[in-house]
């Protein structure tokens, strides 16, 4: 296990001196500082905003009574860092979108629309997984001490 922990250690930092050395050689020193700071933006909203919310909606749904089960846990966290990352992804069309653009056709579409309609059907798919998931917990649920009389 150690030499394991080893070895990915160093592809890891080989990956990112690689990382480093394309990014000096083919990115304008002008443009550098703004990809550092999305890297950097991106690294604050993923350890800041999107871990702990996945992390807190698991400790949730766990103590909603302990109907919950696994499958049902991993499609709702699923569905959270799927929705979050489209949001990532599509946020900055909206803006630029917002800011107008030199050509009309590079963002042809109502990026936020179609945002809210992706966010809804996971909503709508976390929805009727939970209510599937409590439904079959309660067929499932058996007595925690057996029943005995008392004379």
């Amino acid at each position: 296990m150690k030499a394991a922990r080893i070895v990915l250690v160093v592809v890891g930092v080989l990956v990112i001196a690689f990382g480093a050395y394309v990014m000096v050689t083919t990115v304008r020193p002008n443009r550098i500082w703004g990809l550092a700071t999305w890297l950097l933006g991106a690294v604050v909203l993923h350890d800041a905003i999107l871990s702990p919310f996945v992390v807190a909606a698991g400790l949730l749904l766990r103590r909603t009574g302990r109907t919950i089960r696994v499958w049902a846990l991993v499609v709702v966290q699923a569905a959270v860092v799927l929705g979050s990352v489209l949001a990532l992804v599509v946020l900055p069309e909206i803006a630029a979108k917002h800011h107008g653009q030199k050509n009309p056709t590079v963002l042809p579409f109502d990026y936020g629309a179609r945002l809210l309609v992706v966010e809804g059907v996971l909503l709508l798919v976390v929805v009727a997984v939970l209510v599937i998931a409590v439904v079959v917990g309660r067929g499932d649920r058996k007595p925690l001490v057996k029943a005995t009389t008392i004379r």
